[in-house]
């Protein structure tokens, strides 16, 4: 798998201000912000914290100097090759808070939003070839059919939106994680977006795992971090796994009041990556109003969201949707939203050999050793009492059961009939009525 970032998704970097697409006013404000709340008085280094190559920081530097916001400080730094000091002016200071009062962002420039809805064609994640030994490598660690890879793998290439179904305790959470390692090329995420004088922060350190940072050697002839625009962050394809908490408001731009600034909503985040809504049905949210939230962005590749003044305005849909349920479809959807989910995939429990294969990895990574008397009676007596209804979660909590067992009877170890049935037990609740 190549796994190297192939130079046309690079988002390249602006060669002056003029370039980045912003608001001349915003661009300044925002470096009077940085150098009063982060106090930094060198270019280099507010080249680093705006993220923009040092020319365009020494352009915008100088900028603000003729506005007399700014004044150089006339000492040079000797530690840093006779670099010039610079800092706020008192108008300068006058024009930062006015500028914090209004909103607090400071740091990394944002990146247009025109701008990034091109870089987010350019690295779609519908332009993925996802191959079967890809797909397969990824899994490995998983018992599957074989037909279920091959209804999968056309799904997860084709980037369009997944819903799996079946019974609890059958992998769909452990499938779906699989399809986000599959993916295993990188992306540029931008660290902030801006629309209509709005700032929106995007990069998330929880939801985006960071790429290894191509580092500048000094000595190096081809200085790397001229390269892109580093506005972005060079990133894993993100995953945002939601569950039972999922409401649809979770959904929408967060602003934040006190700094009034907006965070990007979780779909967002996951631009160029996979939504998985775990336990569908679970929500406080009816399923059928989750879908219908989800309806245009999946069709158009395009959501909408709202400002605080009302005003709405559309962002890249790119995403791998994974909806995954315990329910039948036709039980939680109609026929319109089922029409919209382009793949339907049925996660079944193992047939019997399949769980006997699970039931012995699973034994071999926890050190159980095998006894053929337990399996008999396991097979035989304890799964006919269940109509012979095996689910992938059953050996890892049967051995784990078994191994508590042996620890507090202070015994190696081991499986027998006798532990079987202990562990069952604790599988299975049996139906009586509690006298209150």
């Amino acid at each position: 798998m190549n796994m190297h970032v192939a130079s046309v998704l690079e988002p390249p970097a602006p060669r002056s201000m003029e370039d980045t697409g912003l608001p001349m006013v915003v661009m300044r404000d925002i470096l009077l912000k940085t150098m009063f709340r982060r106090n930094l008085d060198q270019v280099t280094e507010l080249a680093r914290v705006l993220a923009l190559p040092v020319p365009v920081t020494q352009e915008l530097v100088d900028l603000s100097r003729t506005q007399r916001l700014v004044e150089a400080t006339g000492t040079l730094h000797a530690n840093s090759g006779g670099e010039m000091g610079y800092q706020l002016s008192d108008a300068g200071k006058a024009r930062a808070l006015d500028a914090l009062s209004q909103s607090e962002y400071y740091g990394a420039m944002p990146v247009l939003l025109e701008a990034y809805a091109e870089q987010v064609k350019r690295q779609s994640i519908r332009n993925i070839q996802m191959t079967r030994e890809q797909l397969t490598g990824a899994m490995g660690h998983l018992i599957l059919p074989d037909e279920l890879i091959s209804h999968l793998g056309p799904a997860v290439g084709s980037g369009r939106s997944i819903l799996m179904y079946g019974p609890p305790g059958n992998g769909k959470s452990s499938i779906s994680n699989g399809i986000r390692d599959a993916l295993g090329d990188k992306i540029f995420v931008p660290r902030a977006l801006f629309y209509s004088g709005q700032v929106i922060t995007v990069y998330d350190p929880i939801v985006h795992t960071v790429a290894e940072e191509l580092e500048d050697d000094p000595n190096s002839l081809r200085r790397t971090s001229n390269r892109y625009d580093r506005r972005y962050v060079l990133c894993e394809r993100p995953t945002v796994i939601t569950g039972g908490e999922l409401t649809l408001d979770m959904l929408d731009l967060v602003y934040n009041p006190t700094s009034r600034t907006y965070q990007a909503p979780l779909q967002l985040k996951s631009t160029g990556g996979v939504f998985i809504v775990d336990d569908l049905g679970r929500q406080a949210e009816p399923p059928q109003a989750l879908i219908n939230r989800w309806i245009v962005p999946l069709e158009e590749s395009k959501d909408i969201l709202a400002l605080q003044s009302g005003e709405k305005f559309e962002v890249p849909f790119d995403t791998l949707v994974i909806f995954s349920t315990n329910f039948h479809p036709n039980e939680i959807f109609d026929k319109a939203a089922l029409r919209r989910i382009f793949f339907k995939i049925k996660i079944d429990g193992p047939n019997q050999s399949d769980y006997l294969k699970i039931f012995q990895m699973v034994a071999k990574k926890r050190k159980m050793p095998l006894d053929e008397k337990a399996l008999v009676h396991l097979v035989k007596q304890k799964y006919p009492t269940i109509n012979n209804v095996y689910a992938n979660y059953q050996p890892i909590f049967l051995i784990d059961q078994m191994i508590s067992i042996c620890e507090f009877e202070g015994i190696p170890n081991q499986m027998s009939p006798e532990l079987i049935d202990r562990a069952w037990a604790n599988m299975f609740v049996k139906d009586e009525m509690i006298v209150k």
